[in-house]
């Protein structure tokens, strides 16, 4: 019996591990999928990127480049937006979905200013997301106004 039980138990610490993980690489890829979207990404979305990527997550500059390497190769492999999202609406909440909008947005602004691509991109995702329009359009004036600073 207490074999079993750590089992369990050590199975939902993986399970947890695996989930966080899942949430980094999701938020990640979605990041890079902006800043490629304009068909260049340019050295400041990446260094906006890295720089959310640690404000939010809390990691290292390294791990935030490796994260950013495996979210990079994750966009390569995928075939649709639909499995960041589906992750995202997994294991987001509303509140955090409208962070990484804006984040998402912050991206889009770094080079100092939005294709039509990556605003197509962002208002896309923050749909397959269930973002409402009001905070679709508060996080990209939020984005706006801390670009122009």
């Amino acid at each position: 019996m207490i074999g079993y039980l750590k089992k369990v138990f050590a199975e939902t610490e993986t399970d947890a591990e695996d989930s966080e993980t899942t949430r980094k690489i999701a938020a990640a890829a979605l990041l890079v999928e902006v800043a490629r979207a304009d068909f260049e990404q340019t050295a400041d979305e990446e260094a906006t990127m890295a720089k959310l990527l640690e404000e939010t997550l809390g990691l290292s500059p390294s791990v935030i480049q490796t994260l950013i390497a495996e979210a990079g190769d994750a966009v390569d492999s995928a075939t649709s937006l639909y499995q960041f999202t589906r992750d995202i609406n997994d294991e987001y909440s509303y509140k955090e979905k409208c962070a990484l909008v804006e984040s998402m947005w912050q991206v889009a602004y770094a080079d100092g200013s939005i294709d039509k691509y990556e605003e197509h991109l962002i208002r896309r995702v923050s749909d397959l997301i269930y973002v409402n329009h009001e905070d679709f359009i508060k996080t990209k004036h939020r984005a706006r106004d801390n670009a122009a600073r």
